[in-house]
């Protein structure tokens, strides 16, 4: 990992492009159901909010080990949330 600066572009724009994503899905599909595509923003949303608090974190020991697990985090839930989009 570079900086803390890098991983909160990072986290920015791949949670940005999921839910651009999600808009998109729904310009496409007017007459569809947009339930699942809104509760996936939120979602979303809600990983950002809880990354950035993490990342903002002031009292952890080993800061190397805690922004890579932050890394793999933002991973792991960005490729559940593509997979989610995927299904729409």
């Amino acid at each position: 990992m570079a900086s803390i600066r890098i991983l909160k572009k990072d986290i920015n724009y791949v949670l940005g492009d999921i839910i651009e994503e999600c808009y998109t899905w729904e310009l496409l599909n007017p007459k569809a159901d947009t339930k699942k595509s809104e509760a996936i923003i939120e979602e979303a949303i809600t990983t950002f909010d809880t990354l950035i608090d993490k990342i903002n974190l002031k009292s952890v020991d080993k800061k190397k080990d805690h922004f890579k697990k932050i890394e793999a985090e933002l991973d792991k839930k960005a490729n559940d949330l593509i997979a989610k989009v995927n299904k729409l």
